[in-house]
């Protein structure tokens, strides 16, 4: 078991409010770690465009978390990350873990950026989240009862927010995992459609996945009226990174945590179990 390292100064959670990055913070809070969780509305607060937000958050910090918004591979992001990490060094930042993107070419530089010698730096690297179904850009064709979406066949090992968190909190916290890269991922492949069958089975309700093309998907992420980063990098994801690159499992969270990761049906189980995926109720009006 690695050895818990108490850092002088406080751990900065950059995405504090995304789907990791309150894992984080929480998990943070639990082992009494003092904390500074940063977005655009904190105290101080933090925004990756305006780099001059950047120095009051992350003064009297040892320890960061980075979470890009939306994702790594957002024009514009090895930029900021590259900013930020001089920043960082500059403010005696000792360590800091990046979330990454597995089979992301943006991204895998923005890993080689944080790789600096002034630094214990750590790369998490993950893809596609159980989450999404339950947090994120899914749950509303979950709720709808139809999944539509450009993926085929191709096996995804779709990867617990849990976990991720856990391997972040790990590197955060104690020693041994400075320059270590966890490619972290569910313990099997899991088509789209076979992971839609499982949320189905474990809500108790019709739920199907319908296979549309890539110019389909990217006129309704249009009309949706998403934010132009998310419609593009939704777009990125379903035609550049869904393309087998990324079909097959590794070892990263029991590398870092001496365990295996969570399984996706046990997270359906448990997501199921609260409610969140039940048919909206029908409403009529009365006469």
């Amino acid at each position: 078991m690695n050895r818990t390292t108490k850092l002088d100064g406080l751990t900065l959670v950059l995405g504090g409010t995304g789907k990791t990055g309150r894992r984080v913070a929480a998990r943070l809070a639990s082992r009494g770690v003092p904390t500074r969780i940063a977005s655009r509305t904190s105290d101080p607060g933090f925004d990756w465009g305006d780099q001059s937000s950047w120095d009051a958050a992350l003064d009297g910090v040892s320890a960061v978390y980075v979470s890009y918004a939306p994702d790594l591979a957002i024009p514009g992001a090895t930029d900021a990350v590259a900013a930020f990490t001089e920043r960082a060094v500059q403010h005696e930042v000792q360590r800091l873990v990046l979330l990454s993107g597995r089979g992301e070419e943006e991204a895998q530089r923005c890993e080689s950026i944080i790789q600096r010698p002034e630094l214990e730096w750590t790369v998490v690297r993950a893809s596609w989240f159980f989450q999404n179904f339950s947090e994120g850009e899914f749950l509303g064709g979950v709720l709808d009862g139809e999944i539509a979406l450009p993926a085929g066949d191709v096996g995804e090992p779709f990867v617990d927010a849990d976990d991720i968190a856990d391997v972040a909190v790990a590197a955060l916290t104690e020693d041994g995992h400075a320059g270590e890269v966890y490619e972290v991922t569910g313990p099997r492949l899991l088509t789209f459609a076979a992971a839609v069958d499982e949320i189905a089975s474990a809500a108790g309700r019709p739920i199907r996945f319908v296979q549309i093309p890539p110019e389909a998907f990217a006129a309704g992420v249009a009309a949706a009226g998403l934010p132009e980063d998310i419609a593009w990098l939704l777009n990125y994801l379903f035609a550049t990174v869904l393309d087998g690159r990324n079909a097959y499992t590794t070892d990263g969270v029991r590398r870092a945590l001496g365990r295996e990761p969570n399984d996706f049906a046990d997270f359906a189980r448990r997501a199921a179990a609260t409610g969140l995926w039940q048919a909206p109720a029908l409403t009529t009006s009365g006469t």
